[in-house]
C-alpha cells in the first residue's frame, strides 16, 4: 500500500477500479496505480467523447441552445468552455486531435490584444474565466504558445494590491441594474479598485492556470496567491457573489467553481507542503468526510442529507474521488 493510501480511512481504489467508466479507469490506473497503459488517444474514441465532438460547430465552438437575449454576450464562448472541460479533463484531449485544436483556437480567438479572454461578461473583464480557460489550454498542450504568455502577463497585471484576484467590477459599488446592463450590453470594461481585497473564489479559478503551467507554478506570484487562497478555507468570500462558506464543500469534476478539492488540487501542484497548517486543515476535513464506501459525496452543504444515487451522481462521486486521491498522492507521494 502506498503512503498516500495509508492516510485514508477507507479504500477508494476498489470502487474506482471496478467502475465501468473506461475513461475514469484509465486515469485511476495511470495516476493512482502508476501503470504504463499506453496513449491517451484511446479515450478520444470512446462513445461519450464522440457524442461531445458531434455537437461541435465548424468554427470549433459549441452552440448554445435556446434564446440568446444579449448580443454582447458570447454564448458560444461559454458553451465551448463547458464542453472543452470534459474533453480535456475526462478524455485527455490535446492539440494533437484536430477537433480539440479547433476548439482551442476558437477559445484563443476570443483573446483580446491585452491578453484576456473576453465575452462571457460581455465586454467586462472576466479574470476568473480567463484563468480557468487558460488552465485547460495549458493541459491541452498550449503552454509554450505566446498567446498563453500574453494571458499570464494580463493576469499578473490584474492582481489586487494584496496579490490575489477578484472580478474587477465587483470592487465598485454598482447597483443591480448597472451590473446587469454592463454584463449584458457593450460597455467599456470597469477597471478594478486595487485596494479592495481579493476574492478566494475567483483567485482559486485564476490559480488553476498557474498550477497547470510548468514555469508559472513556480513563480512568486503563484506562491503568494496560493497563500491567500488557503487562508480562506471554509470562510465566506469577501464579495457577495458566491459568498457563502458552503461553496467550499460543493464538489464537481471537471472543475468549474472554486471549492476545497479544486483549491487543494492547485496547491498540490504549486508545491505547498502537507505540513502547512491550513493545507493540513483541508486534508483532514477530507479524511473526516470520506464515506465508508471509499468515495466522497458531491455536496456536504447538508452533511446529514442522503444523496440521491442517480447514475449521474454516482459517476460524479467517482470523478471527485479520483481528484481527491490525486491530491493525496501529490502531498504524500
Amino acid at each position: 500500500m502506498n503512503n498516500w493510501q495509508k492516510q485514508l480511512r477507507f479504500d477508494p481504489l476498489t470502487p474506482l477500479v471496478y467502475s465501468e467508466n473506461k475513461a475514469l479507469l484509465y486515469f485511476v490506473r495511470r495516476d493512482l496505480l502508476g501503470e504504463q497503459i499506453g496513449s491517451l488517444d484511446r479515450l478520444w474514441r470512446l462513445p461519450d467523447a464522440q457524442r461531445i465532438l458531434k455537437k461541435q460547430q465548424a468554427n470549433g465552438s459549441w452552440a448554445r441552445k435556446g434564446e440568446k437575449k444579449h448580443p454582447a454576450i458570447n454564448y458560444s464562448l461559454i458553451e465551448t468552455w463547458r464542453y472543452f472541460r470534459f474533453l480535456v479533463e475526462q478524455y485527455g484531449f490535446t492539440r494533437e486531435h484536430p477537433q480539440a485544436r479547433q476548439a482551442a483556437e476558437f477559445l484563443l480567438s476570443c483573446q483580446t490584444p491585452a491578453g484576456d479572454i473576453r465575452g462571457i461578461l460581455a465586454n467586462q473583464y472576466a479574470t476568473y474565466y480567463t484563468g480557468a480557460i487558460m488552465a485547460l489550454l495549458v493541459q491541452a498542450g498550449y503552454g509554450d504558445d505566446p498567446r498563453i504568455d500574453r494571458g499570464f502577463e494580463w493576469l499578473l497585471a490584474m492582481r489586487q494590491s494584496d496579490g490575489g484576484w477578484t472580478i474587477p467590477m465587483l470592487t465598485h459599488r454598482l447597483d443591480r441594474a448597472t451590473q446587469y446592463r454592463i454584463t449584458t450590453q457593450y460597455a467599456d470594461p470597469v477597471e478594478p479598485d486595487r485596494a479592495k481585497p481579493f476574492s478566494h473564489n475567483w483567485t482559486g479559478m485564476v490559480l488553476r492556470a498557474f498550477a497547470a503551467h510548468q514555469r508559472y507554478r513556480n513563480s512568486q506570484a503563484a506562491k503568494t496567491a496560493a497563500g491567500l487562497l488557503k487562508s480562506r478555507f471554509f470562510q465566506p468570500d469577501a464579495y457577495t457573489s458566491y459568498q457563502a462558506a458552503s461553496y467550499w464543500v460543493r464538489f464537481e469534476y471537471p472543475f468549474w467553481w472554486n471549492n476545497l478539492v479544486a483549491a487543494l488540487d492547485s496547491l498540490s501542484m504549486i508545491g505547498l507542503s502537507r505540513d502547512d497548517e491550513q493545507v493540513r486543515q483541508g486534508l483532514e476535513w477530507l479524511l473526516e468526510h470520506q464515506e465508508r464506501s471509499g468515495l466522497w459525496k458531491v455536496s456536504y452543504v447538508n452533511p446529514h442529507a442522503k444523496e440521491k444515487e442517480t447514475t449521474k451522481v454516482q459517476n460524479m462521486k467517482l470523478w471527485v474521488t479520483l481528484a481527491i486521491c490525486r491530491v493525496f498522492r501529490r502531498f504524500y507521494g
